[in-house]
C-alpha cells in the first residue's frame, strides 16, 4: 500500500518552512551586523575629539557616542523624562528643546538630572556632551545646577537578532512536525476506513 502525500498542502508547508529558514538566516546576518555596529559605537565612546553636531539622522548615525558641542540660542521648552544619574540613581532627565542653534537647526539637549521632576530655568548657551540616539546631546558637564546624567552606553541597545533567528528556526521545525503528525493521522484514518 502506498501512502499518498497531498501535493498542494505539502508545497505550501515546504514553502512556508523555506521562508522561515531564510528569515532565520537573515537574522543571523543581522546579528553579526549589529555586533559590529555596537563595537564601533563602543570605540567611538573612547574618542574624546569634538565632532560637529550632525545636521541630519544619517550623519548622526556616523557620530553616535562621540563628543560634540552646540550653542543653544533659544530654549523653546524643557521636558522632564525618566533618566539615570551618573551615580546610577533613577530620577528625571531634563530635556531642552533648543531652536535656532546657528547652523544646526533644532537640537534636543539633555541638560542634567534631578531626583524630582521640578521645572528648571535655563535660557540656553553653549553645551558640550555626548551624542546619543535620537539624536540628542547629553550634557557633560550638566548645566542649570543639575547633576550629571549617566553617559549614553551602546550596551543599552538591544541585539536580539540571534534570539529572533532561533525563533524562526523553531517555527520551521514546529511546522514540519505538525505537518508530519497531520500526514500520519491522515494515513491512519485512511487505513481505518479501508478495514
Amino acid at each position: 500500500m502506498t501512502r499518498k502525500v497531498p501535493f498542494v498542502p505539502t508545497v505550501v508547508v515546504l514553502l512556508a518552512v523555506a521562508i522561515m529558514v531564510a528569515l532565520g538566516v537573515w537574522q543571523l546576518g543581522r546579528a553579526d551586523e549589529k555586533t559590529a555596529l555596537l563595537s564601533r559605537y563602543a570605540a567611538a565612546g573612547t574618542n574624546t575629539e569634538i565632532v560637529d553636531w550632525p545636521r541630519d539622522e544619517e550623519r548622526a548615525e556616523a557620530v553616535l557616542y562621540r563628543r560634540s558641542r552646540v550653542e543653544c540660542a533659544k530654549v523653546s521648552m524643557i521636558d522632564e523624562v525618566a533618566g539615570t544619574a551618573a551615580s546610577g540613581e533613577k530620577g528625571w532627565a531634563h530635556r531642552a528643546h533648543c531652536t535656532n542653534a546657528p547652523g544646526k537647526g533644532d537640537v534636543l539637549v539633555d541638560i542634567g538630572w534631578s531626583r524630582a521632576p521640578d521645572p528648571v530655568a535655563w535660557t540656553g548657551g553653549e553645551v558640550e556632551g555626548v551624542i546619543a540616539p535620537g539624536p540628542r546631546l547629553v550634557a557633560d558637564p550638566a548645566v542649570a545646577g543639575l547633576e550629571l546624567l549617566a553617559k549614553p552606553d551602546p550596551n543599552d541597545l538591544p541585539n536580539n537578532h540571534l534570539s529572533y533567528a532561533v525563533q524562526w528556526f523553531l517555527f520551521a521545525l514546529t511546522a514540519l512536525v505538525i505537518y508530519g503528525l497531520a500526514l500520519r493521522r491522515r494515513w491512519r484514518d485512511g487505513q481505518a476506513g479501508r478495514s
